[in-house]
């Protein structure tokens, strides 16, 4: 007997994890979200987005929070801030 053939490409990740087949603009990869206003261990509701746009040598790059994430990670300890409070890249 033979089973039905499931698409299981993508069957362990959080929609909001995936990554699209088609190209996208950064425009749109800044509008999605990975986690949209759900409860943490807090109780507190949060938003994660599914790329964090950043800009390198004047140049905007949208990482994606789980495959980019090392580079994320360099990205927030290379920030500064002034003397006003303000971050600078």
């Amino acid at each position: 007997m033979n089973k039905p053939k499931e698409d299981t490409t993508h069957r362990a990740t959080n929609p909001g994890d995936r990554i699209a087949d088609e190209p996208q603009t950064i425009e749109e990869k800044s509008q999605q979200l990975a986690v949209d206003h759900v409860p943490d261990i807090t109780g507190d509701r949060i938003t994660v987005p599914t790329y964090f746009v950043v800009e390198e040598d004047g140049e905007k790059k949208a990482l994606h929070h789980v495959k980019d994430a090392e580079e994320i990670s360099d990205v927030i300890r290379q920030a500064r801030v002034d003397e006003n409070g303000n971050r600078i890249w």
